[in-house]
């Protein structure tokens, strides 16, 4: 790691997550179940795959994301949110809610941080709670009765496109 310019904790953040990829790298394991290079390189962005690999290199080495081989396939490697990765959920949800507020925000991606901004702390810690068991194989509590957070995602998400399609 290259020495930081100072010890202030939003620049030390800025350090890890300053670019215009990292962020979104992340977005797309934690709200889209991105798991592996190949799913990474597919974002409506379209991040270069030498950026995405040096991306991936950089959350591996803060230790936001692991890296380990896919039994399915010998060259596969499956990506991991860790613990430090989860406790970023509400910083992404703050950051999708000021989006959503004062930019021209898609109505697909407005409607998962509208189901995140309305439920709340609550549904947050339940949403994290979900990705620590899909990425950690741990969960802090029980799992809900009724629908998962990420199938209420994917619910408002798929009701936000059928709506534009109508």
């Amino acid at each position: 790691m290259k020495e930081a310019r100072s010890r202030c904790p939003i620049n030390l953040s800025l350090e890890i997550f300053g670019d215009r990829w990292t962020l979104l790298v992340l977005r797309d394991v934690v709200f889209g179940g991105a798991r592996h290079f190949r799913e990474l390189l597919g974002g409506a962005e379209r991040i270069s795959s030498n950026v995405l690999a040096d991306r991936l290199a950089a959350l591996v080495e803060h230790g936001l994301l692991t890296r380990a081989g896919d039994a399915s396939h010998k060259q596969k490697v499956t990506y991991s949110l860790t613990e430090r990765a989860v406790d970023l959920v509400p910083v992404l949800v703050q950051l999708s809610a000021w989006g959503v507020r004062h930019l021209p925000v898609a109505d697909a991606y407005a409607a998962r941080a509208e189901v995140l901004t309305a439920g709340g702390p609550p549904l947050w810690e339940a949403f994290m709670d979900e990705l620590r068991e899909t990425h950690l194989g741990t969960r802090r509590g029980q799992a809900p009765d009724g629908p998962t957070v990420t199938e209420r995602l994917d619910a408002a998400y798929a009701a936000s496109v059928a709506d534009r399609t109508e």
